[in-house]
């Protein structure tokens, strides 16, 4: 297996690692967020009692007339 050596600019390495890191932070920035909304959220589903295969349940539509 043969080595590979790649030079690259200080300058160019130090802006993806920030970008990166950035882009780190803001998605777990977004994740507290959206369980922050999810807990002070004051909306419920009231009585309405489903199962997952209940949600799942669907009839075929109708088929069309294509008149071909």
């Amino acid at each position: 297996m043969a080595n590979l050596t790649i030079t690259i600019d200080d300058a160019l390495l130090r802006e993806y690692l920030v970008a990166s890191a950035g882009s780190a932070q803001l998605q777990e920035r977004a994740l507290a967020d959206l369980l922050e909304l999810s807990t002070s959220a004051t909306s419920r589903r009231g009585a309405a009692t489903w199962t997952r295969d209940e949600l799942h349940e669907r009839e075929a539509p109708p088929r069309r007339d294509t008149g071909r």
